[in-house]
């Protein structure tokens, strides 16, 4: 095992080889990057306990795919340590269940094409109200740079966090981050209403077959006008068409997009039924109802079902250490 140490190295590695919309999160403080002797590319993974909880597949040219991996797996062995992967592509997800891991689909990403995208017609009708309401109560919506902003930043958070309880935790490595080295590469729009910062959301590149930005971490402070985060995305919206981005991705949601059809042969329909479950009462687990709600205002073209493997058979002890690797308990 080798180590990238330096952003540097991540991002060229995730700009030559990296397919998921996802994979720029491999930049998250405390997520660690192996890598391996003679071979490019790189998996992104943090340990959890006795498992180490991998995000996506390697991000390796095809040639070093396999071999990449395998190293991984006998890098897991030699030190007596199970592995989970999480946000699994289709390709991913293929290549794993024939190395014995039971594969199941745990949700779907989401994107928006942005050629000749346009807030116009009935179906976002509604849309286009809120997000005037919010514009019409005074809002303003520019891209900053959050090193100016700390304090501000800081506060959104502190309110949004407080809002959702004591016991909450503010989740990570699936979700995006702001500051350090990574931060120059990502883009913050945010929302003010008589110069007080109210909401911001953050976007994270996306390289690959479809690149241009991941709609990432998104903070407002809890009452004020309804659409302030429909404001600030429409706002991004329009200065990405302008720039000529082609995709604007929403990012992972669990238990969404949920389809047998997508499912893998061999898959555990244990699993099944609690990614289902999870879905119709699990708000308290995560939100994922609201989330694809909102994600769904915008019309998307794509729909990108995600897989999570685990190496041997599932497990619900296995699927709870990507949550302690999110920081979720």
């Amino acid at each position: 095992m080798s180590v990238i140490t330096t952003d540097t190295g991540v991002i060229q590695s995730l700009r030559a080889h990296a397919d998921n919309p996802s994979a720029f999160l491999a930049l998250n403080r405390e997520t660690d990057a192996f890598t391996s002797p003679g071979v490019e590319g790189l998996i992104a993974y943090r340990r959890a306990g006795g498992h180490l909880v991998q995000l996506g597949g390697p991000f390796a040219p095809p040639g070093d795919y396999d071999v990449l991996l395998d190293r991984f797996l006998a890098y897991a062995d030699d030190n007596d340590l199970r592995v989970v992967s999480v946000q699994l592509q289709r390709d991913d997800a293929e290549r794993y269940a024939s190395r014995g891991f039971t594969v199941n689909q745990i949700g779907a990403s989401w994107a928006v094409s942005l050629d000749g995208f346009t807030l116009r017609g009935t179906k976002f009708m509604q849309l286009r109200n809120k997000i005037s309401r919010a514009f019409r109560n005074g809002l303003t919506v520019t891209e900053v740079d959050p090193a100016d902003l700390g304090e501000a930043i800081a506060e959104i958070d502190r309110e949004w966090l407080g809002a959702k309880g004591e016991h909450v935790h503010q989740l990570e490595f699936l979700v995006g981050q702001l500051g350090g080295p990574a931060q120059e590469h990502r883009r913050l729009f945010l929302g003010r209403v008589e110069g007080r910062p109210v909401g911001y959301i953050s976007y994270c590149p996306v390289y690959g077959t479809r690149p241009g930005w991941m709609h990432d971490l998104s903070r407002r402070i809890p009452g004020g006008s309804p659409g302030i985060m429909e404001a600030i995305n429409s706002t991004a919206i329009e200065v990405f068409r302008g720039e000529g981005v082609p995709w604007l991705h929403f990012g992972f949601t669990p238990f969404t997009g949920l389809d047998a059809s997508l499912e893998l042969p061999g898959h555990n329909l244990g699993f099944q039924w609690l990614m289902h479950a999870l879905f119709a009462q699990g708000a308290d687990l995560y939100p994922a109802q609201t989330q694809l709600a909102y994600k769904q205002k915008w019309g998307p073209d794509l729909m990108i079902p995600e897989y999570i493997g685990f190496r041997g058979r599932a497990s619900v002890a296995a699927f709870a250490h990507v949550f302690r690797a999110c920081g979720a308990f």
